[in-house]
């Protein structure tokens, strides 16, 4: 028999459909690269299922049969295990109508890239190769990669492992372009470069868009075509995913496809042996088409932003003194105060307003609605927070949208408190993204490209910060994560506070090779039981010892508790202000005139030190 390669040289080939869609139909919903051990004969039958039904090339059931994914389930140690029943599943059930056997290898990082580094995904990629390479297969298929740099390396480490066939599949949020905003035509032929015999798509669109997609990709000269689409669009019905699609409809797509010069075709998410029966009619004695007409693209203009009447935070504080100011929006719906309190801070010097973003996962006043009564109606400059906890995907690119048209350039990115501190600890914490994650997505809404990859027709223009935790045993590792902000796109930093001067001077040490400055965290204490409440049970910040007893010693006198509270601040930013042009002033529970009191002596500690080299 020809190999895969010099059949579809000739012939448009059927693949099967998915392996999972008919898992989950039969109520096997945990790890289905286990069922290769513990249901064989249902992996088994799936194979001969899509055989029956006409599918010239089935594979493997180990999409997810990796270390990394199967430790999700406490089964890392079992990937020689999994991989080999299902190589032997498979070409067993090929053996009789001699079908082509793939040995299938997942995407990893999906829309959020994950704490798992690339190295330790080409190791785990690396392992499971090893083995479905050892299995004597027709090829590899690597599917559903939304990251194309994944796909690239794990690529080139495969090519340099083998030289058996190799299919290359991405995934795509919409027709004809990556997350990242590259096109597919240009994403394909870059894989094909790289040593892809078969490039295409897979998963996330349907026959409908899937067909969009191809109408932009040219034949590539090195590699052939590939298109496994899911069966629709999908719907859930009463908590179940499911996906409705009528099997002749699929099937005639899968002609449109081989009309785009799509030489394999099989099916994903939703599909099942009716739907490769129905394509297998369909394409039969159909060859694959040799030419496409010549693409025309559309071109969408991105434009660029409007330029920013203040300079960005990041690029002033390199040579200036710099003060960020926070105020909470108030848990109430009484405004006032907080917009009193707001204008006077940033008339007594504040660069501007920061507002957190729901703090201690507790719900207050929005703090977009807030910066934009601020920013309209009183012409106060504003920084909100934005956190990963509160919105999905969808959400948090709506609301940076929404800020940027208000014209609020200036966030601060973070991760956000757990919802089980805060009011309702029953309620739901998103995190669809880390904090890194986030900067990295709001750096690409500055390029004109959605989370998605489509383009937004205008180029964002957020400065963005991100937090900085110095109140750690080790400090080197708080400053490695600094490191690994800055190559995902934050533009400067903003600590929390800090109780000592030996601090200050440590983490001046610590950062002074770093390219994106700092913001250095003050913040007044108000009383001695707050100071205990901060130092035992808010997350990130930690008392000294010696300010810890002066708060106690003031203990139960209000009055003078506040002012050695102050006193306490004052001292810290005699330090502060010799190593930091940045300062970052932390207004507790709407007592602004704290805050306003040490904003004047900073200026009077400027006014003092003028001519002073200053350290950003």
């Amino acid at each position: 028999m020809a190999g895969l390669l010099e059949a579809l040289k000739t012939q448009v080939l059927t693949a099967d459909g998915g392996i999972g869609t008919l898992l989950y139909s039969y109520g096997l919903e945990s790890c289905h690269e286990e069922m290769n051990v513990v249901r064989p004969e249902i992996i088994e039958k799936i194979h001969r299922e899509y055989i029956a039904a006409g599918a010239d090339v089935i594979q493997t059931n180990t999409y997810g049969a990796n270390a990394i994914k199967l430790a999700r389930y406490g089964n890392e140690s079992c990937v020689v295990k999994f991989n080999e029943e299902a190589v032997k599943l498979a070409k067993k059930a090929a053996a009789d109508g001699g079908q082509y056997v793939l040995g299938t290898i997942g995407g990893i990082r999906g829309v959020r890239i994950t704490d798992v580094t690339l190295e330790e995904i080409l190791a785990a990629i690396r392992e499971q190769a090893q083995v479905l390479i050892k299995g004597g297969l027709d090829g590899l298929l690597l599917e559903t990669y939304y990251d194309l740099e994944e796909l690239k390396e794990t690529l080139k480490m495969l090519r340099q492992m083998t030289d058996m066939p190799i299919i290359a599949q991405v995934s795509m949020h919409e027709p004809g372009v990556l997350q990242n905003g590259m096109s597919l035509n240009n994403a394909l032929h870059e894989l094909a470069s790289l040593g892809a015999d078969i490039v295409g798509v897979n998963c996330r669109l349907g026959p409908y868009h899937t067909i969009q997609a191809f109408q932009g990709v040219e034949l590539p000269k090195k590699a052939m075509l590939s298109a496994y689409p899911n069966a629709s669009l999908l719907d859930i019905e009463e908590g179940r995913i499911v996906y409705v699609s009528e099997y002749d409809y699929f099937a005639r797509a899968a002609v449109q496809l081989r009309d785009q010069g799509v030489r394999l075709i099989g099916g994903c998410c939703g599909t099942t042996p009716k739907h490769i029966a129905a394509v297998k009619k369909h394409l039969a004695n159909l060859k694959p088409i040799e030419k496409k007409e010549e693409i025309t693209r559309p071109t969408i203009e991105i434009s660029e932003p409007e330029p920013s009447q203040l300079k960005p935070l990041h690029e002033k504080v390199k040579s200036e003194r710099s003060i960020i100011v926070e105020l909470d929006t108030p848990r109430h719906l009484e405004i006032d105060a907080f917009v009193k309190g707001a204008k006077t801070l940033y008339q007594e010097g504040a660069d501007i307003v920061m507002m957190a973003d729901n703090s201690l996962a507790s719900p207050r006043v929005s703090n977009l609605a807030m910066g934009s009564i601020l920013k309209l109606q009183h012409d106060v400059r504003v920084m909100p927070h934005i956190t990963c906890r509160d919105r999905n995907l969808i959400g948090l690119q709506s609301h940076l949208m929404g800020l940027n048209a208000l014209g609020l350039h200036d966030i601060l990115a973070i991760t956000g408190d757990p919802t089980k501190v805060g009011d309702f600890p029953g309620a739901t914490s998103v995190y669809d993204v880390s904090s890194m994650e986030l900067i990295s997505l709001i750096k690409q809404l500055n390029e004109g490209i959605s989370f998605s990859g489509k383009a937004l027709r205008k180029k964002a223009n957020f400065s963005v910060a991100a937090a900085f935790n110095p109140n750690v045993r080790a400090l080197d590792r708080a400053v490695s994560r600094l490191e690994k902000k800055i190559e995902h796109g934050a533009d400067y930093f903003i600590s929390q506070p800090v109780y000592s001067k030996e601090k200050i001077v440590d983490i001046y040490e610590a950062t002074k090779h770093l390219k994106a400055p700092i913001y250095i965290g003050i913040m007044p204490l108000v009383s001695f039981r707050g100071s205990e409440f901060i130092h035992y049970e808010v997350p990130g910040i930690k008392l000294s010892d010696e300010v810890l007893e002066r708060m106690k010693a003031c203990q139960g006198d209000k009055e003078r508790e506040a002012k050695e509270g102050v006193s306490i601040a004052r001292e810290l930013l005699d330090t502060a202000v010799k190593y930091f042009n940045g300062i970052y002033l932390i207004t507790p529970f709407l007592r602004y005139e704290m805050t306003v009191e040490l904003l004047q002596y900073i200026k009077q500690l400027d006014k003092q030190n003028k001519g002073v080299q200053v350290n950003a």
